[in-house]
């Protein structure tokens, strides 16, 4: 559904707990500038259900989950005031039930094989594994996989920037859940700049970005081979060829051709390409869909749609 596939492109929803409804929209505000518009808000305050109201009011495009949620009541106020989701800690069939008769999605904690089932039971095919570091985290969630290949996981739960990388790497996790970003002491003092700070930190270090490479133009293949020879002599490293370009070890790529790009290009690697073509379209990038380069049925490379300086540049999937 639609509201999974977003959260699954954030990669990583901030969970926090609200005590004073004033701290909600500037608290999610920063999370937004910080890279990540989206937020679930525990029921585990007074303030939970006003807090979303708020922000919902506020910041429209803000993606909003009400988490431990625990009653059919707190289900109809976490609706009421514009939630788009309900998480609960664990697998109550009556919440399950109640959410999906009101055509809202649900994503019910699990623990282990029974709940899985139980949630198949239900008709659910994502769930949240928590508390996930204690439950035996990733080499848990790779146990429990093998047999249910067609669950898919938000782990929540001791997920911290160590460890995020190693859960998102396994592909039955849609995202995960974390509260580090938000620490208690940043809220209680406002400092709503550190958030941002933190945010940006974690959406980093998530979407793994870095030059893989620079393609260079060249008319022909004479240019490329003498271009190729030139930086392998002023690095030290070794050339090799392919069909359209000499490669200068895996830092230049030298074009036997003009191709993409006035200049030529520059491959930006990413641990995730569809994640990464989400939050640079939050920045304001976009991206040109028929130029998706395939390998092995999988997408390699895609394109942006406008050259900077010259240069083309494409996520690179690692």
């Amino acid at each position: 559904m639609e509201m999974l596939k977003q959260l699954s492109l954030a990669g990583l929803v901030p969970v926090i707990r609200v005590e004073n409804a004033n701290d909600a929209v500037p608290l999610c505000a920063a999370l937004r500038d910080g890279g990540l518009p989206v937020a679930e808000i525990t029921f585990r305050s007074d303030a939970a259900a006003e807090a979303i109201r708020r922000v919902h009011d506020a910041l429209p495009d803000v993606l909003l989950g009400a988490g431990t949620v625990l009653a059919r009541e707190q289900v109809d106020a976490a609706l009421q005031a514009g939630a788009a989701y309900i998480v609960s800690p664990g697998l109550n069939r009556n919440i399950v039930r109640y959410c999906q008769d009101k055509g809202v999605p649900v994503v019910p904690g699990c623990a282990n094989a029974s709940d899985i089932e139980a949630a198949l039971e239900e008709g659910l095919d994502t769930v949240k594994f928590f508390p996930a570091e204690v439950l035996g985290g990733v080499k848990m969630l790779k146990a429990l996989s093998a047999p249910y290949g067609g669950i898919r996981f938000l782990p929540t739960g001791g997920v911290n920037e160590n460890n995020l990388n190693d859960y998102l790497a396994l592909p039955q996790v849609v995202a995960c859940g974390g509260s580090w970003m938000v620490p208690g002491d940043a809220v209680a003092a406002g400092d709503w700049a550190r958030v941002t700070r933190l945010t940006r930190s974690a959406v980093a270090l998530m979407l793994g970005l870095e030059v893989k490479h620079v393609g260079i133009n060249t008319e022909n293949e004479a240019e490329a081979r003498r271009v190729a020879g030139l930086l392998s002599v002023m690095l030290d490293w070794p050339t090799s060829e392919t069909a359209a370009a000499v490669w200068v070890k895996d830092g230049f790529e030298v074009m036997k051709a003009p191709f993409k790009g006035k200049m030529g290009h520059v491959a930006i690697g990413c641990n995730n390409i569809f994640r990464a073509r989400w939050h640079l379209e939050k920045r304001g990038f976009a991206f040109d869909d028929d130029s998706v380069i395939m390998q092995n049925g999988r997408v390699k490379a895609l394109y942006m749609k406008d050259e900077i300086a010259g240069f083309s540049f494409h996520l690179a999937q690692k």
